[in-house]
């Protein structure tokens, strides 16, 4: 059953009736046409819901439940996949997925956050929080591709790094900076895709890349729009003005330069066409790998760190 967001409450409605319809309609053709016409008023008003999303809205269609996550992604994408697990110190974090795999025959080291689909699956995955182990579980396998030269494909949904004491004391801050330092020293490509929320420094510690690209409504900020309001206005309920000012859609980042491609999503979002969706991120991460083909180790890292610096000086200088 469709799971409808807030905004689509008249969409649902629409859909609902023609359903309805459709159920009475064994033989009936008059029911049969009344259903058609209400499939082509509730199409109608889906494009037109999704031409126009605010801020807020691409929030809620960035964490709607459906939508394709990592796991769903390596196996549409990815073959011989081979999972790799523990970050050799303390544990293994399922919250981030990793493991040696093939694009299109071509080897990489695949990285991505997973969420879960169900409650089981999202507590087992802290609902994609990582916590220290995660990141290191990710230095580990960024640097094992190193060493063998493969290039580093990452899958960006995440609300944000784990903020809980144990994560803390295991060195949450420390464990995120390593994370980035060490995708700004690889020297094989490293190219990522927001598939879904890409939350602060919990997104960046995979997302230092020489490409980034966002499905066309994800989002990618440095704090959560709640988390924004909760500190500015003193009042989580402020978060569409949030969602405003933070500039986190893939519209507002890919004029400020922040990203360097947006990748279409199907009318509704990737939720109501998966498959679809799926396919087009694996086209836009076989063209961000071309485009690095043949670079050396020394000019994919001077790639990879003037685009940083760019980003810097265009944000120093509005």
């Amino acid at each position: 059953m469709t799971q409808y967001l807030d905004f689509e409450k008249p969409l649902a409605d629409l859909e609902g009736k023609a359903e309805e319809l459709r159920a009475l309609a064994e033989s009936d053709k008059d029911v049969t046409d009344q259903a058609k016409a209400l499939d082509q008023k509730a199409k109608a008003r889906l494009e037109q819901l999704y031409t126009g999303l605010t801020p807020w809205q691409k929030c809620q269609v960035a964490r709607h439940p459906e939508r394709p996550h990592c796991r769903d992604y390596i196996r549409e994408l990815f073959t011989e996949y081979t999972p790799l697990a523990g970050d050799r110190n303390f544990a293994d974090d399922h919250a981030v997925l990793g493991g040696l795999a093939r694009l299109e025959g071509r080897p990489v080291m695949v990285i991505g956050h997973e969420k879960g689909h169900d409650t089981k699956s999202r507590l087992e995955h802290n609902f994609g929080m990582a916590r220290p182990e995660g990141y290191r579980k990710a230095i580990r396998l960024m640097e094992m591709a190193d060493r063998f030269g493969l290039p580093v494909v990452t899958l960006i949904d995440t609300p944000g790094a784990y903020p809980g004491k144990g994560a803390e004391e295991r060195g949450q801050s420390e464990a995120i900076a390593r994370s980035t330092q060490t995708c700004l020293r690889l020297g094989v490509p490293l190219v990522s895709v927001v598939i879904g929320e890409g939350g602060s420094g919990g997104a960046v510690a995979f997302a230092t890349a020489n490409r980034i690209a966002m499905l066309e409504h994800s989002i990618y900020s440095v704090i959560s729009p709640e988390g924004c309001a909760s500190i500015l206005w003193k009042d989580a309920e402020k978060m569409r003005e949030a969602a405003e000012a933070l500039r986190l859609t893939a519209q507002d980042l890919k004029k400020l330069g922040v990203i360097d491609r947006i990748i279409a999503e199907p009318v509704g979002g990737a939720q109501r066409a998966r498959t679809e969706a799926i396919l087009a991120v694996g086209r836009a991460m076989q063209e961000m790998l071309t485009d690095m083909d043949g670079h050396d180790a020394e000019r994919v890292r001077a790639d990879r760190r003037a685009k940083f610096v760019a980003m810097g000086a265009k944000g120093l200088t509005g």
